[in-house]
């Protein structure tokens, strides 16, 4: 059996080229880098959420775990590493966005048992906070 390969016609045109922003927002979704873009600095109130929730799945597909260190953000990308600091004490604790929320009234953010825990806020359940985020 002989087999020829035929390559195509050479017209002199250039190969499509892909934009940098394409090419790099394809290999974030590819790689599950978040495609925040802006420096977030906010301060407001975060509550937290655990045993109730322990097990179900997240809005980005992610099974919710109590004991991890993540948190619940309306508008920062799934995946965003996020600075919180509880204002009262400063402690902080570093979070990745894995879910949206809050939807307790008035809070800007709902992090993890795990996450309330380092921030000293399990036993008053809502605390003042300021939250950083970053571009990779």
């Amino acid at each position: 059996m002989n087999v020829r390969c035929i390559s195509p016609p050479v017209s002199g045109r250039r190969p499509a080229r892909f934009s940098r922003t394409l090419v790099l927002g394809i290999a974030a979704l590819i790689g599950g880098m978040p495609l925040y873009a802006g420096a977030y600095d906010q301060t407001g109130k975060a509550c937290w959420y655990g045993p109730r929730l322990h097990g179900r799945v997240t809005a980005s597909g992610q099974i919710f775990n109590q004991h991890k260190l993540t948190a619940a953000h309306p508008e920062l990308p799934f995946g965003t590493r996020a600075l919180v600091t509880n204002l009262d004490n400063n402690r902080a604790v570093r979070v990745t966005i894995n879910d949206r929320g809050p939807h307790v009234g008035g809070c800007m953010i709902d992090v993890s048992r795990a996450a309330a825990k380092r921030l000293g806020m399990t036993e008053r359940g809502v605390t003042r906070v300021r939250i950083q985020a970053a571009p990779r």
